[in-house]
């Protein structure tokens, strides 16, 4: 008879999520996950697979959670300047945190790629998750004559998105929102 799993497989995602983002996968071990989470080896695996079934698991935790609040707030801003600006503030000052941890997704990127097809895909949906709704916004605000019709809103958004991930790269390497956010004055301009 099959044992019955005695842990929270999703408070296990989340945990694993946050030691993923705090070491990379590399340098994340088994063993670390299984004691950061509690849980044995067997449970682990029983639960996800493996490692990379668990590191999978933790990024689309990732895209569920802090991508899709981010991207909510974004459609829920009042002007899409101080939408855009909210949004990619509040990514840098997430990236900055704990001594400059990045973000996951852009972690999964430059660690994981181009060896791994899974994550790849699952950094591109949201990558274009991301891009489709920030199109979506501006396309709206240019209707609106928010913003000037001067560039397509979806290459504007591209852009954003580009220009996003540089940023969320430079937290890792300097962990100073103060220095970061003026940055983001310069990105909003293209929307002149």
């Amino acid at each position: 008879m099959a044992r019955t799993r005695e842990f929270d497989t999703e408070a296990a995602v989340g945990r694993a999520m946050d030691l993923f983002w705090a070491r990379g996968y590399e340098a994340t071990s088994v063993r670390d996950l299984t004691r950061h989470l509690g849980i044995g080896q067997g449970s682990l695996y029983a639960a996800f697979g493996d490692k990379d079934g668990l590191y999978r698991a933790a990024l689309e935790h990732y895209r569920a959670t802090l991508a899709a609040d981010a991207l909510r707030d974004l459609k829920e801003g009042a002007d899409v300047r101080s939408a855009v600006r909210a949004m990619l503030v509040g990514r840098v000052r997430v990236a900055a945190g704990d001594g400059g941890r990045g973000c996951l997704m852009v972690n999964a990127a430059c660690e994981r790629l181009p060896r791994d097809p899974s994550v790849r895909r699952l950094v591109r949906d949201v990558q274009d998750a991301s891009r489709d709704a920030l199109a979506e916004v501006l396309e709206a605000a240019a209707e609106r004559g928010e913003i000037s019709r001067r560039h397509d809103p979806r290459t504007l958004a591209e852009f954003l998105v580009t220009f996003l991930n540089g940023l969320l790269v430079a937290a890792k390497v300097a962990p100073e929102p103060r220095t970061l956010e003026p940055l983001v004055e310069v990105a909003l301009a293209s929307l002149d």
